[in-house]
């Protein structure tokens, strides 16, 4: 049993130390591309305008309870609300092209978790999500829009910011990770 052990414990430090260095944050950054990259760009699409126009949508998307007590008049609203929001929506955009390329992507995987952090936060008390949306932890339903997913996606993110963007990356030409 020892020897089974010992062939089993070598195999799979061997596996670890040839691929983890450039397989985990390569997978991840991958899996970021082809899940979220145009989830979030088409999201910050039906943000704007123009280059410094909001469109009422995101008013609508991320101040939800402030526009409805405006009356669904965006200009009812005021220059800190438009900050936060062409803010917001330039990190939309901005953030995850940072991760796909590779650039400072330990800092934009951590403004991603923020984002998707407040993203949440507005979900569930501005949209007001309801509890099949927001999920369970530890049930049978493995599809929760909420809980579910963005566990998954805060994970591919911690890789991310642990294990830096790969060797196919600007931040490994730069010498940033």
């Amino acid at each position: 049993m020892n020897s089974l052990m010992s062939i089993y414990n070598a195999v799979f430090r061997k596996l670890e130390q040839g691929l983890a260095g450039w397989l985990l944050p390569s997978f991840a950054r991958l899996t970021f591309a082809g899940v979220l990259l145009i989830y979030f760009w088409s999201s910050a699409s039906t943000k704007i305008d123009g280059v410094f126009t909001l469109s009422s949508g995101a008013y609508f998307q991320i101040f939800p309870k402030a526009i409805e007590a405006a009356g669904y008049d965006p200009s009812q609203l005021n220059t800190l609300h438009w900050l936060i929001a062409l803010a917001g929506t330039y990190a939309e955009f901005a953030l995850p092209a940072l991760i796909v390329l590779g650039l400072f992507t330990r800092l934009a995987a951590l403004g991603m978790i923020g984002f998707i952090a407040v993203q949440t936060f507005v979900d569930i008390t501005g949209h007001m999500a309801d509890a099949a949306t927001i999920g369970a932890w530890f049930d049978k339903d493995s599809a929760a829009l909420i809980l579910d997913q963005r566990a998954f996606w805060v994970f591919v993110l911690i890789t991310l910011i642990l294990r830096g963007a790969g060797p196919l990356s600007i931040d490994r030409i730069f010498r940033l990770q």
